[in-house]
């Protein structure tokens, strides 16, 4: 009678022990997703709940869309120990000139892939600079950042501020996914629901494939009863947030672009030969290149990159306003840099996986935007961000000397 106690005690220790070994040993992982929901319910509290409100949500992902997308291509940049100070003002840039070919007359598909290119033509430059005449990053961005905030004031000399009003271009950060003919008769957006289960089924189906192949080759597991909760509790987050998106209008085309960005940069730095010679460069230059990767078409390829999805991020924050400004572009690279870092890339290099930047760029935009609710003064939040900037670094240094 005895034994069933103490077999229900040992179980319930051995759980504990292993979720708590869970946490030690993913700290840094974890971190910014328990940031992330602190976030959340400080700021539901303190509006009253308009934070987590339809609209308000929405908003945020429309806010984030550009940083997420600069915050991918800085990781790259950091993952391999580069640096780019120029991102905020080339988005800023490209921006404005994307206004400026749709206000000549323009087709929009036209001008975003001419956009894109002259981004890759940018990241180019300033790659080569670093890699062939071996000027280092900082310093050759740092010119950028100059060069490019000029031309910005330069094209936006003439009228201050240049108006968009191309539909097609205006719906990249502001428009919706369309709902499926026969979805009207529900009262909230059928395709998006749809493609939340589709999500929520591809993400079980990934995690369980991947445990199976873990356990085929010997390598360590989690339990059954964690394994389970994690897809629980993964899937009704999911399910949760898509819940109100439909409920609201539905996708916006925003999200839709960030997810193609993240999965496309997933896929490259998982699965690629180019995604392992990019943290084999971070983790040790030297010894990268004595094992024949090519190091300078490595990072001038990283370079390429970044100056491909500022473009992007140009033309996304350019759609939201609707405008393209002079002050376009002020304090992108902060945001993106700051939001890499959260996400878990390593100051030292060689670590950092994109999909957790996507999570730092949230936990950003959401206290932008819940101080913004809750009419904080801009200087104050600029104090918040600085110091969650550095409480990051500097638990990532913190975890990084214990291991």
């Amino acid at each position: 009678m005895k034994t069933e106690p103490v077999n229900a005690v040992s179980q319930t220790d051995s759980l504990g022990t292993e979720v708590k070994a869970l946490l030690l040993g993913n700290i840094r992982d974890y971190a910014m997703y328990i940031a992330l929901v602190v976030i959340f319910v400080i700021f539901t509290i303190a509006t009253k709940g308009l934070f987590l409100s339809s609209r308000n949500l929405i908003n945020l992902v429309n806010q984030t869309g550009y940083v997420a997308v600069l915050a991918i291509g800085m990781t790259l940049i950091l993952i391999i120990r580069q640096i780019d100070l120029s991102v905020g003002f080339v988005a800023g840039f490209l921006g404005a000139v994307s206004a400026i070919l749709l206000m000549k007359g323009w087709n929009v598909w036209l001008v975003i892939p001419t956009v894109l290119l002259c981004g890759i033509v940018v990241g180019v430059y300033q790659g080569f600079l670093v890699t062939k005449i071996k000027v280092p990053a900082f310093v050759t961005t740092l010119a950028g950042m100059f060069i490019f905030r000029g031309l910005l004031s330069l094209v936006t000399a003439g009228t201050g501020t240049i108006i968009v009003r191309n539909r097609t271009f205006l719906q990249l950060s502001n428009g919706y996914i369309p709902d499926l003919s026969w979805g009207a008769r529900f009262d909230f957006h059928l395709l998006t629901l749809l493609i939340g289960i589709f999500l929520v089924i591809a993400t079980i189906y990934s995690q369980v494939r991947n445990r199976r192949t873990m356990q085929r080759y010997n390598f360590q597991t989690t339990s059954t009863v964690i394994f389970v909760t994690k897809l629980v509790s993964l899937s009704a987050l999911i399910m949760g947030i898509i819940w109100i998106m439909a409920s609201y209008r539905g996708l916006p085309w925003t999200a839709v672009i960030v997810a193609v960005v993240l999965v496309i940069y997933n896929f490259v730095l998982t699965k690629t030969r180019f995604g392992r010679h990019i943290y084999a460069i971070g983790g040790n230059t030297e010894a990268a290149e004595l094992s024949g990767i090519k190091v300078d078409r490595v990072t001038l390829l990283v370079f390429a990159s970044m100056g491909l999805l500022a473009a992007l991020s140009g033309m996304l924050y350019t759609s939201r306003l609707a405008s393209a400004t002079p002050t376009a572009g002020v304090g992108f690279e902060l945001d993106a840099i700051a939001s890499s870092y959260i996400g878990g890339v390593s100051v030292s290099g060689g670590v950092g996986r994109v999909t957790n930047t996507i999570i730092g760029a949230l936990v950003i935009m959401s206290l932008t935007n819940g101080m913004n609710l809750l009419g904080v003064d801009i200087s104050f939040q600029y104090v918040v961000k600085g110091l969650i900037f550095i409480l990051a670094v500097a638990f990532d240094v913190t975890t990084g000397n214990r291991r």
